[in-house]
């Protein structure tokens, strides 16, 4: 049996022939009918090409001597180099890949007189239905479609990269043998070092992320002649359908892109700082997993002390109040190989924009400025004036404060101390010396830095540190009998309160500025009323000197 009988014994048909009652009709030459043609043909079967295809072979008359299909196996043969019968060497030339063709070979192009043992009577017509499968050459390397490019590419995937793509793979036929859609897994890899079988090694070469490429490779740079045991065959050409979702090298640091940086930045972020920001995060693709905005609420934290993921506590660093920037960070200085587990896949690049509110430090105190000093300004507040002023108060990212209905905070007092009437001054105070850690509800957010700026409209002196009462005259050596109005030897609540007012009236005593006047008479009422009954004895009556509290007289 020579080699060409050999090669026709094998050679793949699909579809069966009638039978034919009708002697067949002589043939000068071979007849091709195309019975199926494919819209797009990216290639045609040349001289030398390897195919695989599928076939029926039958006799005229409709009866099948030899078929692929029986076999479970696709007929493997280089074109045009005589391992196949002389009519089917030309045949199969200009074919494409799913085309099907219905070949009628005459016997000198086929076994000619001799036929083919039992099989193949001698002088025999033969006919051949062709399924081609797949169509490579030696000489083919890898080939790229890229048909979708982002508009943004800052950076192409390089030897020794960390990637993660998703893809479809099927066989030049468009036959399925394996998707990482199908696994909702991405498959994650580095390119270049062996890793991949050498046409993905090559083919994701040069590739942004957002990028899409159909990979086409011959089996020498896929899975060679035996395949992968399983799905591919030998001798399969691959095509893989690739989106690129990641992209990172191990020695990557963080990335940072400032997009707006304040003009006027009179501090620059330090480790120890205390930190609100909002921020949107997103993988390398887009994909949304995270938002403060969405939270309607600051994320706060201290920088620099390992309290965010590593990246992040790099990238706020030297941040301005009202910057904003992209942080891209990679997956060691991210969540690593293991990801979140829900939102943040392992190994994934992590991209956050930002806004810095505003930031603290636990050191810091309030800063004052004065914008405005009139030019008589030689009384000065101190401690335990009563003052009153206006203001206008803010957050640092310039939103109003309205309505905070709480009491004067540390910071104010100290803002307000040494003023004149008719100051102005801006005061920056740190949440520590203003609404902590807690904040107002529906006004100020916790940990907030505050900004107040005051003018000092009027101001009264107040008593001495500790007192709520104080005489301008000399006391009165008769001041318990001039208190007890009817001389019954005893204070009621109503004589101590008129005595009290009207030496207040006509200028002989003070009480404490800004506070409730009965309410402060009834308090020294009540340290004077030793056994609580309601009334005062000369027994029980004090002066201030003999007092260790200072509401007494």
């Amino acid at each position: 049996m020579n080699s060409w009988a050999q090669g026709m014994i094998y050679l793949a048909v699909l579809v069966a022939f009638a039978a034919c009652d009708a002697p067949p009709v002589p043939l000068d030459d071979i007849v091709i009918e195309k019975t199926f043609v494919p819209e797009q043909c990216g290639r045609a079967v040349k001289v030398g090409d390897y195919v695989r295809y599928h076939y029926n072979g039958m006799f005229p008359d409709g009866k099948k001597f030899d078929s692929s299909y029986d076999r479970g196996s696709t007929y493997n043969v280089y074109v045009g180099k005589k391992q196949l019968i002389e009519g089917m060497d030309r045949a199969l030339v200009g074919m494409c890949v799913n085309e099907r063709r219905l070949v009628k070979i005459p016997p000198q192009l086929a076994y000619g007189k001799e036929g083919y043992g039992d099989v193949i009577p001698p002088d025999s017509i033969l006919h051949f239905d062709v399924l081609l499968l797949d169509v490579w050459n030696p000489e083919d390397g890898v080939q790229i479609n890229t048909y979708h490019t982002p508009g943004n590419c800052s950076r192409k995937v390089e030897v020794s990269d960390y990637v993660r793509y998703h893809y479809n793979g099927t066989l030049l036929d468009g036959t399925l043998f394996d998707s990482s859609h199908t696994r909702l897994r991405t498959y994650d890899t580095y390119v270049g070092i062996g890793w991949l079988i050498a046409g993905m090694d090559q083919g994701l070469l040069g590739m942004c992320v957002g990028e899409r490429r159909i990979i086409t490779m011959p089996p020498s740079l896929g899975y060679g002649s035996n395949g992968d045991g399983s799905d591919i065959p030998g001798q399969a050409s691959l095509v893989f359908d690739v989106v690129l979702l990641d992209l990172h090298n191990p020695k990557d640091g963080i990335s940072i892109d400032n997009q707006v940086v304040p003009d006027n930045c009179l501090r620059k972020s330090v480790a120890g700082d205390f930190i609100r920001y909002h921020y949107n995060g997103s993988l390398l693709d887009g994909t949304f997993f995270d938002s403060s905005y969405s939270r309607n609420r600051t994320y706060d934290t201290y920088v620099g002390k390992g309290y965010v993921i590593g990246g992040m506590d790099e990238g706020l660093i030297g941040v301005c109040i009202g910057e904003r920037r992209r942080i891209t960070i990679p997956p060691h200085l991210g969540y690593g190989e293991e990801g979140t587990g829900t939102k943040i896949p392992g190994s994934a690049v992590l991209v956050f924009d930002i806004h810095i509110i505003d930031f603290h430090n636990p050191s810091d105190k309030v800063e004052i400025s004065t914008t405005y000093k009139p030019e008589a300004c030689e009384t000065l507040t101190k401690k335990g004036d009563f003052v009153k002023y206006h203001y206008n108060a803010s957050l640092m990212d310039g939103n109003f404060i309205d309505n905070v209905s709480v009491q004067v905070v540390p910071g104010m007092e100290e803002g307000l101390m040494e003023m004149c009437v008719g100051e102005r001054r801006h005061l920056v105070i740190p949440p520590h010396l203003g609404y902590g850690e807690r904040g107002v509800d529906g006004e100020v957010p916790g940990s907030a830095v505050l900004i107040f700026d005051i003018e000092l409209i009027e101001m009264e002196v107040g008593l001495p540190d500790g007192y709520m009462f104080i005489w301008n005259d000399e006391v009165s050596a008769n001041l318990f009998t001039e208190m007890d109005a009817d001389k019954d030897l005893q204070v009621l609540a109503s004589e101590f309160t008129d005595y009290i007012l009207r030496q207040v009236n006509e200028g002989k005593g003070r009480l404490a500025p800004g506070f409730d006047a009965y309410r402060i008479i009834e308090n020294m009422f009540s340290n004077q009323d030793r056994n609580g009954d309601g009334k005062i004895t000369e027994e029980e009556f004090k002066l201030k000197a003999d007092e260790t509290s200072h509401d007494e007289l």
